[in-house]
């Protein structure tokens, strides 16, 4: 499975693609950031986004896309623009026909270094371990996407299985109440 990472930023956009698959050793596809300038006007900034992405796509062909989910700090202007980064994504995907999941930082943190309260640099340490990287890369929020794929292909899996049984029976118990 390949798997493009994305931890939304929109000034600072971290993107990367890992191959694996779960229990056995997983590799780095490509990583990379994207960036726009602060001085640039929103539209200009979300369209080269969108553009990237689309590129990231095209050359790297992920099976599925998974994005950290937006989640609220006490820097709303921050959400704002993850949200806006996150929505273009989101879009770019779509338009794709690549599945999208969302995860919080607390699973990418646990799934990668068994811990939801690791520190950035545990994470980080944790990536280049895990992709048999001679360095960490930079910025953090190329990392942080590694961390996102990685999460996803190690967990998101498991949490679809378990997410398609619990909707079969429900349809199964909707049935049998019905009749």
């Amino acid at each position: 499975m390949r798997v493009l990472g994305v931890d939304p930023g929109l000034t600072r956009c971290g993107i990367g693609v890992i191959q694996g698959v779960l229990g056995a050793p997983v590799s780095l596809v490509e990583v990379g950031t994207i960036l726009t300038s602060a001085d640039a006007p929103l539209e200009e900034r979300l369209l080269r986004l969108e553009e990237q992405f689309l590129l990231w796509i095209a050359r790297c062909e992920p099976d599925v896309m998974a994005i950290e989910r937006v989640f609220s700090q006490l820097n709303v202007r921050t959400v704002i623009g993850t949200s806006q980064a996150s929505g273009i994504a989101l879009l770019a995907a779509a338009k794709s026909g690549i599945p999208v999941f969302m995860h919080t930082p607390t699973e990418v943190k646990a799934a990668v270094t068994g811990s939801g309260r690791a520190s950035k640099a545990q994470v980080a340490e944790m990536v280049r371990r895990l992709l048999n990287l001679e360095s960490i890369p930079k910025p953090v929020d190329s990392t942080d996407a590694l961390a996102l794929a990685i999460c996803h292909l190690w967990r998101g899996r498991g949490n679809d299985r378990i997410q398609t049984a619990l909707v079969a029976e429900k349809l199964r118990l909707k049935k049998l109440r019905s009749s």
